[in-house]
């Protein structure tokens, strides 16, 4: 029987992934974070897990190369979510998003006058769409790295990024001046695959889902 890939988030989510993985019974036979194989086996014979760049999770399982996937909500929102299906927050990869500027620069005074904002983030997407609910104006730059550097080097007068103990933030003298969202790490299925491989996908899917119930259950117990 074809084993269900499970495509996972490299980075810190990868962390917080494989312990939540090993609680719904599956142990990739190698470590992911250093082994050279591309595709893993795991403890359970039922599934292998690929890891990818966090951006390229929801495209695999979109598409159905890989059938189940954990990726962040901030990626999916950037994705678009098209094609998947978001059956459970695993709770874990917890941070926020967030907009940031240096704290000399004056966030609220420029929002006030209707100034046009350059704001530099990877979240073009979902940037778009909040300042557009607030009826912002503001210049959009794509980023791929370090966003704090923007507001200091004068490319931009503000970031949008994702917030976890904001101590980067705190060492560049930022502040966040907005919170859009919290952010945490879902389980995504490819429809298709939970159709036409239902027997095969659907106990992985459960396994999983009951691993991040019991967690809650021994969460809400303390």
């Amino acid at each position: 029987m074809p084993t269900v890939t499970i495509a996972l988030s490299k980075g810190r989510i990868l962390d917080e992934t494989l312990p939540l993985l090993a609680e719904a019974g599956i142990v990739p036979v190698e470590d992911p974070r250093s082994s050279r194989r591309l595709i893993l086996a795991t403890s359970d014979a039922r599934a292998s897990v690929v890891v990818l760049r966090a951006t390229d999770v929801p495209t695999y399982v979109q598409y159905g190369a890989a059938a189940l996937g954990v990726a962040g909500r901030d990626v999916l929102l950037e994705h678009g979510g098209d094609g998947l299906y978001q059956p459970v927050d695993l709770g874990i990869g917890r941070c926020r998003l967030v907009v940031a500027a240096h704290r000399s620069y004056d966030w609220a005074h420029s929002v006030q006058r209707g100034a046009r904002i350059r704001v530099a983030t990877k979240y073009v997407r979902v940037a778009r769409e909040h300042f557009a609910a607030k009826g912002m104006h503001v210049d959009l730059i794509k980023l791929y790295g370090s966003m704090e550097l923007a507001p200091l080097a004068g490319l931009a007068d503000a970031i949008v990024d994702l917030v976890s103990t904001g101590n980067t933030l705190k060492a560049n003298d930022l502040v966040a001046v907005e919170d859009i969202m919290p952010i945490s790490s879902r389980l995504i299925v490819n429809p298709a695959a939970l159709k036409l491989r239902r027997a095969e996908v659907k106990p992985v899917h459960d396994a999983i889902e009951a691993a991040v119930a019991a967690r809650g259950a021994a969460g809400a117990g303390r």
